[in-house]
């Protein structure tokens, strides 16, 4: 069964469809500069590394550490991950599996 996401629209569907058309680093470089401001870029990238370090059960105190995210950033993300759309554990997974071949 396919996943029907409470956000779903045309404009959030055009933009998953750019996304998916990116080759490579450097597309992804170039796309996300132009389309995300300097500080949304970081706080995405900074929410992916919550999530991972999350994902290997190290503790909030180790993430602020490593992060400098908030405890309350960090709180949300470990919900995701334990109730969300499984979205970061699909990824991290992948991630993973990348890494180990």
């Amino acid at each position: 069964m396919a996943y029907e996401s409470k956000f779903k629209s045309e404009d959030i569907d055009e933009l998953f469809k750019a996304i998916l058309v990116l080759e490579d680093e450097e597309d992804c470089y170039r796309f996300f500069e132009d389309i995300c401001t300097v500080n949304e870029l970081y706080s995405i990238a900074q929410r992916l590394k919550v999530a991972k370090l999350l994902y290997k059960r190290e503790t909030y105190e180790e993430i602020e550490a490593e992060t400098n995210a908030s405890t309350a950033t960090i709180s949300r993300i470990n919900k995701c991950l334990r109730y969300g759309a499984d979205g970061y554990r699909r990824i991290l997974e992948r991630l993973e599996e990348e890494e180990e071949d």
